[in-house]
């Protein structure tokens, strides 16, 4: 649910940065932004704020039925004050995610204030790691959660990695959790859930700019219809130039769905339902001319069969969608400017600035919020990104 901006598809990656620019400016925007990451160009959009008035919070009726429907909710300058009273903390993160790319290892920036004395005594880190058989990985770090001499929560980790396998996209992430990444539920230790989200807290202390705004635990708790809500399973994003995230959604058993916080930087976004992206997908198969425009991208006539097989029946497509090896339908929804110039023009993209929040609702793999994330600027951005559960009666 977008409030105060629409974006429009300006042109294909065809033309050049003068004529995008000359585009917007017919249309009232200031500026052309080129979309694209890992290698490809999907094409040239413009965010018009004139469009629309600037409301408020939308009502708590149509926050329920937007989140039923598994469908984005978007919530500019949401954080705007928050962003400002913690802008100190927010630059000294992406001061941080500096030194890390300038190969810094993490353990040795972490040793050093403003880290060590945030850190100590409860979180004490035990070693570092790195997963050679992960090429995204760059260290992980264990921890064990201290009160005193006694051991009160053992293997928390934040794991640094690269979003993608590109050399020319810098974008990573910091990942807090427990346990075997991958092998458990982690859901169903709440305890050590908690401990995660304070070693996050305590390496990038605007965490609490969602953690404990009271406005947006209101919101979530009226809309989900609970008690009281946590935010668990914490990413801190910086989205580089040539990077961001493909087309996935963000399911895990236990938890609501995902509050996405913008901090600096901008981001375009592609966001809608499951079910919605389905429909989509097929419009787009059944339509004159798609066969070109696929393969002129693509150029993979088997793919495209695959997916006028897969256009027949909405069951498999379904499936599809979800399965590890699903070329034809990842290149068609990632890397076809047409078809993101039909998702634009349904409605289906979202500029996010400093202090904007978007809410992705994640029920299970055939009812969630599938979503896309480009990286809009020169420079890395950064966001903080939570999964949201129902704290447990």
């Amino acid at each position: 649910m977008n409030t105060d901006q629409t974006v429009i598809y300006l042109a294909s990656p065809n033309i050049d940065e003068t004529s995008a620019n000359h585009l917007a400016k017919q249309s009232g925007a200031s500026e052309a932004l080129a979309i694209g990451r890992r290698g490809y160009h999907v094409g040239w959009i413009a965010e018009q704020t004139s469009k629309l008035p600037v409301l408020s919070t939308p009502p708590g009726d149509s926050l329920k039925a937007q989140w039923q429907a598994m469908g984005p909710i978007v919530l500019n300058q949401f954080f705007k004050s928050d962003i400002d009273r913690f802008q100190a903390q927010i630059n000294q993160a992406q001061s941080l995610s500096e030194n890390i790319l300038d190969d810094i290892p993490c353990d040795e920036l972490l040793s050093e204030e403003p880290y060590a004395s945030r850190l100590s005594p409860k979180f004490e880190l035990l070693a570092t790691s790195c997963n050679e058989a992960d090429n995204q990985e760059i260290e992980t770090l264990d921890f064990d959660v201290m009160n005193g001499d006694e051991v009160v929560a053992e293997n928390l980790w934040v794991k640094l990695s690269w979003l993608s396998f590109m050399e020319e996209d810098s974008s990573l992430r910091f990942r807090f959790s427990f346990g075997m990444p991958g092998y458990e539920d982690v859901a169903a230790d709440y305890a050590r859930q908690c401990y995660a989200a304070e070693l996050t807290e305590a390496i990038f202390p605007h965490s609490s700019i969602i953690s404990d705004n009271k406005a947006l635990q209101s919101l979530l708790c009226n809309t989900l219809n609970v008690k009281q809500v946590d935010y668990v399973e914490r990413i801190i994003y910086f989205n580089a130039p040539h990077g961001g995230a493909q087309f996935h959604q963000d399911v895990e058993r236990g938890h609501s769905g995902v509050v996405f916080a913008q901090m600096y930087g901008r981001t375009a976004w592609l966001a809608l339902a499951k079910q919605q992206l389905i429909e989509e997908i097929i419009e787009f198969i059944t339509t004159e001319g798609a066969e070109a425009n696929y393969l002129a991208t693509v150029n993979d006539t088997p793919a495209w069969q695959i997916l006028l097989e897969m256009s027949k029946d909405r069951g498999k497509l379904n499936t599809f969608l979800d399965e590890f090896d699903n070329e034809p339908v990842e290149s068609l929804i990632n890397r076809v400017p047409e078809f993101t110039n039909q998702l634009i023009n349904k409605g289906f993209s979202f500029i996010l600035n400093p202090g904007d929040v978007i809410l992705l609702p994640q029920h299970d793999k055939d009812n969630c919020c599938w979503h896309s994330v480009f990286c809009l600027d020169s420079h890395p951005g950064q966001a903080l990104s939570f999964a949201i559960r129902a704290t447990p009666q």
